[in-house]
């Protein structure tokens, strides 16, 4: 019996960038792809990239189907996990059951796990994302790039923004994701399994999770007082098989690429 020729997916990762939640995505999805690794230059994307896709960043990825020999390249996390997720996800937790039983196309005949997954998947990018990289670009203005003789004056500027603007903004993300789950029933956002949701939102906060508490003054004992099932949710994803994996495949390729946002830029 002829095996079933498969789609031959690319994933085209730069360091420090979300692209890492799409190689985690494809280990738990469990598909053959073929990974692209490229260093920044000067926190840049490099220009090979806009070979790719027009923006030049990252993450993109083709996906040729059988039988063709003109990939589909997609672009921007969240398409790129519904995508994956909706066509691969076949015997794995990565998306969740869409309809209840009988109510199949009906509005509002969405399970509560598919209609958080699908929040989720737009959340992260639509909201999360935007608060945390304008944190780390005001950041910069408080940091050794800036000449020494004018930082005072820009960290000042920069550090009423944090207090009326960033902080309020992340006490007010982190407070969503601990009541997200409060009532998810289980350890991850939506419900007891891990999906490409918790995937998505990965990089993210590792990346951010001891910068939380540099946003501003904390009441209550800082952030991690404040949100313990953010925080213990977030060590989960760290120390989760799939999420280690999905490093060493970057480091079997280059140990010098960086995972991370640096704390500092």
């Amino acid at each position: 019996m002829a095996t079933e020729e498969q789609p031959k997916i690319k994933l085209y990762w730069l360091e420090q960038s979300r692209a890492q939640n799409i190689l985690w995505l494809l280990e738990e999805l469990k598909v053959p792809y073929e990974l692209e690794t490229f260093h920044r230059v000067q926190l840049l994307a490099p220009p090979e990239l806009k070979k790719i896709h027009p923006l030049g960043k990252s993450p993109v990825i083709s996906i040729t189907p059988p039988g063709s020999t003109e990939p589909l390249v997609l672009a921007e996390s969240g398409f790129i996990t519904q995508y994956l997720s909706e066509h691969f996800s076949q015997g794995t937790t990565m998306m969740p059951k869409r309809w209840k039983d009988g109510q199949e196309g009906k509005v509002g005949g969405e399970t509560e796990q598919w209609l958080r997954w699908q929040y989720i998947l737009h959340y992260v990018e639509g909201s999360l994302m935007p608060m945390l990289i304008m944190a780390m670009v005001l950041g910069t203005l408080k940091g050794p790039r800036i000449p020494f003789f004018i930082r005072p004056i820009t960290a000042m500027v920069v550090n009423q923004i944090f207090t009326r603007l960033v902080q309020p903004n992340a006490k007010a993300q982190l407070g969503l994701l601990e009541q997200q789950l409060e009532s998810s029933g289980g350890d991850y956002l939506c419900g007891p399994e891990l999906t490409a949701a918790d995937v998505l939102i990965s990089f993210s906060l590792i990346s951010a999770k001891d910068q939380f508490e540099t946003f501003g003054t904390w009441e209550g004992g800082g952030p991690k007082a404040l949100f313990p099932k953010v925080f213990a949710y977030i060590d989960r994803l760290e120390s989760h098989p799939g999420y280690q994996r999905s490093i060493q495949k970057v480091k079997e390729i280059d140990s010098s690429m960086s995972i991370m946002f640096p704390a500092k830029l």
